[in-house]
Formats: C-alpha cells, sequence, structure tokens
C-alpha cells in the first residue's frame, strides 16, 4: 500500500476488513488525489503531517485557513465546526 496508515484487518481466507476509521482515511486520499489534485506523495506528506501533529480535526481546520482546501470545502468544514461547538455547548448545558 502507498499509505501506511491505512491498516485494513486480515480476516479468514486473506480478506480484508476495513473499519469505519480506514473508511474515512481512505475517502479523505480519494478526495486529495481526485478532487483537489494532490499527488501520491502530496497526499503521503499531508497524512505525515497530521499524524505528527495528532489531532486530524484540527489540521483539517488548519489546512482551510491556509487556503489549502477548495472553496467549497472550508465552507462545509466551518459549518461542520459550528455544529459541533453547538451540540458540544447543548451537552454541557444538559449534562451540567
Amino acid at each position: 500500500s502507498k499509505f501506511a496508515q491505512v491498516r485494513p484487518l486480515k480476516r479468514g481466507g486473506g480478506r480484508r476488513y476495513y473499519r469505519p476509521e480506514d473508511v474515512t482515511l481512505l475517502r479523505l486520499i480519494r478526495g486529495l488525489l481526485y478532487d483537489q489534485g494532490y499527488t501520491i506523495r502530496g497526499v503521503q506528506k499531508v497524512l505525515k503531517d497530521q499524524t505528527r501533529n495528532g489531532d486530524e480535526a484540527a489540521n483539517g481546520v488548519a489546512a482551510a485557513e491556509h487556503g489549502s482546501l477548495a472553496p467549497e470545502h472550508r465552507k462545509r468544514l466551518a459549518a461542520v465546526l459550528r455544529e459541533l461547538d453547538e451540540a458540544r455547548d447543548l451537552l454541557r448545558r444538559v449534562l451540567g
């Protein structure tokens, strides 16, 4: 594999089982390759940087702020972050 971060579980008969995290990562990789026009080496660098910095969500925000995401992706990411903030605030109020 070109991406060491994708580690499916091996099942009987050599079948691979992809966990939800693997599928999410594969969708990110596909988006970077086909939608954003990254090369394989470029995607590997993005993933390596995310691993080095630890927090994937924060890295996505940083990428959006630095303009490495397409405008429509930045808008969508901002909307999702607003929804998550609202959900967190609601949970804090409910749970005390």
